[in-house]
Formats: structure tokens, C-alpha cells, sequence
């Protein structure tokens, strides 16, 4: 009698579209959100896979009109106010990020929509990223107030260069797939109704492929991850600490008002000590 690895995960989809491939589909209310137990799910789902002989390569993608947008006002606050969430949420952050590098099959993002916060982690960090002409893509931490840990620091320099990367980062402003595209963010931009199309073409493609040629060739390559993670370690610390601060309260308190965050006011209680 067979057990189906992926039972025990109720935030996460799981489909197979072609042979070898595994399809996962984050499908939650709001956009795709992720709350408390999704997070952990995008962190335990990688052993799962790597152990799975009928999974030659994964499709990561988002349900309806998004890819993710991010995490739930909710979680976020549960952070903010529990030492112990706050512990916990960061150490499924620093899982979710090496579980995809490290991962031994080659990993498809199919970005349509917004994609920010915790779902941009995978969309980023899969080996090949297919996203729409339209979509949003938005590292939105300094906007809440934290400082832009989860992926970005392992990751964004090196795909899109420094100049970039600051720009986005410390702005928060919102790229579109076809610049994400441009600059070198991601891997291929297409139309947005052929997004998941392709994703599951290429994926289709990988799965067909020598699992040991494909495999080694990303572990390879993913030592340039690797030796980037003493700025990963440091940026995720930063920004988890950041959750305990005062901007984190008018970050989340602008987002749900629908207006644009007055970091000045709380600025008193920061006093720069880095």
C-alpha cells in the first residue's frame, strides 16, 4: 500500500500534467496570500519532492489572476507580537530559500499577476522563470518596513546585477515580467494567457531529459547561491529583527488603509545602530 507524499500538505495543490512533472499550485484567498501554514509548506515541500521518483521536475504557479501577493496581514502581525512566530517564520524563510537550491530537480515558475513577499522567493529562486508581459513583480519589504531579507540578497545581484537590484529593493517599485525580462530577473517573458503553457512545455522538456546531467548541472550552478549565503544569513537576520520594530506597525497599518506609509513619524523610535 502506497502513501501519497503530499497529503499532509493542505495550502498546496498538486497536480500531474505530464509525465515526471509535478505541478504545484498555491491557491488561497486574497490573491494567493500565504499565511502561517502555507509559509511552512513552501519550506517542507522540497525533501518531499527530492525524495519523489516519479517528479522529474516541478511547475511552481498561482491559481486565478495572481501568482502570490505575498504574505497575509495576519501572519505578519503574529510576528511582530510573538518572539517564538517570529523564530519560527524565519527559520521556514531560510528552509524555503536552500530547500529550492538545493532541491535535486530542476524547478519551472510560470509567474502570471502579482507575484511579491514569500511566493516571489520561489518565483525567483526556481531554475527557470517564465512570466507574463503584464505582471507585477514587487520585492515589497522596506515598503512594510523590514529590510529585504527572504531570497533577495542570495539572488538578485546576481541575476539582474547591484545597480539593479538596489534600485528595486530599496525602492519597492513594481516591474513588469517584460522588464524583469530586460534587466535579467527572469529566465523568459511571454504573453500572460501563455504563461502556464510554457512553463509546463519547458517543464515537459526537463523531465525528458538525463535527471543526472540536469540535476548536476544545478547543483553546479547553484554554488554561486551558495557562496552567497553569508549576505542571505545577514539580510534574513535583519529582517526578522526588523519585525520587532516600530516600522513594521505603520508598514502593515498603510497597507491595510490603502495608503502610502509615514515612516518619519516612528523614525524617533529607530535610531540607527548598525
Amino acid at each position: 500500500m502506497t502513501t501519497d507524499p503530499y497529503s499532509a500538505f493542505e495550502r498546496l495543490r498538486f497536480e500531474r500534467p505530464a509525465p515526471g512533472v509535478l505541478r504545484i499550485v498555491l491557491d488561497a484567498p486574497n490573491l494567493n496570500a500565504v499565511d502561517g501554514r502555507m509559509h511552512g509548506e513552501l519550506a517542507d515541500v522540497w525533501p518531499v519532492i527530492d525524495r519523489d521518483d516519479e517528479t522529474r521536475a516541478v511547475v511552481v504557479q498561482g491559481a486565478g489572476k495572481a501568482f502570490s501577493a505575498g504574505g497575509t496581514f495576519d501572519s505578519i502581525e503574529d510576528m511582530t507580537a510573538d518572539y517564538a512566530v517570529r523564530a519560527r517564520v524565519m527559520r521556514e524563510a531560510r528552509e524555503m530559500v536552500y530547500g529550492v537550491i538545493n532541491c535535486s530537480k530542476p524547478v519551472v515558475s510560470a509567474i502570471h499577476g502579482p507575484a511579491v513577499g514569500a511566493g516571489l522567493v520561489i518565483g525567483m529562486l526556481a531554475d527557470i522563470s517564465i512570466v507574463g508581459r503584464k505582471a507585477k513583480i514587487v520585492d515589497g519589504h522596506t515598503r512594510l518596513g523590514v529590510a529585504a531579507g527572504d531570497h533577495a540578497a542570495i539572488c538578485w545581484p546576481l541575476l539582474c546585477g547591484m545597480a539593479k537590484a538596489k534600485y528595486y529593493l530599496l525602492t519597492c517599485e513594481v516591474l513588469t515580467g517584460e522588464e524583469a525580462e530586460r534587466i535579467g530577473l527572469v529566465s523568459k517573458c511571454v504573453d500572460d494567457d501563455q504563461v502556464h503553457a510554457e512553463a509546463l512545455r519547458v517543464a515537459t522538456a526537463l523531465a525528458a531529459g538525463s535527471a543526472s546531467a540536469i540535476s548536476w548541472t544545478k547543483r553546479s550552478l547553484n554554488h554561486w547561491y551558495r557562496t552567497a549565503s553569508p549576505a542571505f544569513e545577514a539580510s534574513l537576520g535583519l529582517e526578522f529583527f526588523g519585525f520587532g520594530g516600530h516600522d513594521v506597525a505603520e508598514g502593515v497599518a498603510s497597507h491595510r488603509e490603502k495608503r502610502a506609509p509615514d515612516f518619519t513619524a516612528v523614525a524617533a523610535k529607530n535610531p540607527l545602530a548598525l
